[in-house]
């Protein structure tokens, strides 16, 4: 996490909500909409957040929390494929620490025709992150559960980044903030970072409205569809089609106000 995100003066009117209070808003089945800023909008989005009551995840006293996922994918890369050819229906399958907890879970995420994520996860050892794939009981849960056998994948993409999550009073929805995003790529070897650029997602059932929409409208941050997976697999393997999110990687780099490092 960078100091500017650390450094703001937001977090001592931040309310704070324990992990074991999440349970009740886990939101496995959902609407998702995502958001595109800079951390120099994101110190307002948090101040207004705090004056509608909005309150942060806090965990081992902190409530900026490290996450790395590792994303699978055919050789052909299927599921990158899928999301770039627009395919409603689509998946994608990641194991992801929690490092602040030290939980690790193998991870697939479903997309249906209506615009519903569905989420279903196992926990792993934490050893199965880098490769779930000779874990005879997670490899049995893929296949029950996704499209996919574990002889079909392998891991791909390796994404690190530091999280806020915020709930609403209501506890209808949750707003994942994810900042200081790195990706490695495990084909090419290629890394890249995107530096001050925030994602932000709101996750919610669909049946009650959002304060924080009006407040991201108010800060003038707009919805965009954008995926952590595939903005990292277009940054860093040249040979993967990759034209409509080649656009996508400019929109960061004109919102965040700084050039996207690939090495």
């Amino acid at each position: 996490m960078s100091t500017a995100v650390e450094s703001f003066g937001v977090w001592e009117r931040l309310g704070s909500i324990r992990l074991e209070e999440m349970d009740s808003i886990r939101l496995m089945n959902r609407i998702d909409s995502k958001f595109l800023t800079s951390e120099s909008v994101l110190e307002r989005v948090l101040e207004l957040a705090a004056d509608h009551g909005y309150r942060a995840l806090e965990v081992e006293g902190s409530r900026i929390s490290p996450y790395n996922s590792m994303y699978y994918d055919t050789d052909s890369l299927k599921m990158f494929r899928d999301h770039h050819d627009c395919r409603l229906v689509r998946q994608k399958v990641r194991t992801r620490v929690y490092v602040a907890s030290g939980l690790t879970f193998l991870e697939i995420k479903r997309k249906n025709n209506k615009g519903r994520t569905k989420k279903k996860r196992t926990a792993i050892p934490s050893g199965d992150f880098m490769d779930f794939r000779g874990n005879a009981a997670a490899a049995a849960f893929l296949a029950e559960k996704s499209a996919y056998t574990a002889d079909m994948l392998k891991p791909r993409m390796e994404t690190v980044f530091r999280r806020i999550t915020l709930v609403n009073p209501a506890r209808t929805e949750r707003i994942t903030i994810d900042t200081a995003l790195h990706f490695v790529n495990h084909d090419t070897l290629l890394q890249a970072d995107l530096g001050p650029a925030v994602i932000i997602e709101l996750k919610q059932d669909g049946r009650a409205g959002s304060e924080m929409k009006n407040i991201l409208l108010d800060c003038r941050v707009k919805p965009v569809r954008i995926s952590k997976y595939c903005i990292g697999t277009t940054l860093t393997n040249p040979a993967a089609k990759s034209n409509r999110f080649k656009v996508k990687a400019r929109m960061i780099e004109k919102t965040s106000g700084q050039k996207i490092i690939v090495k």
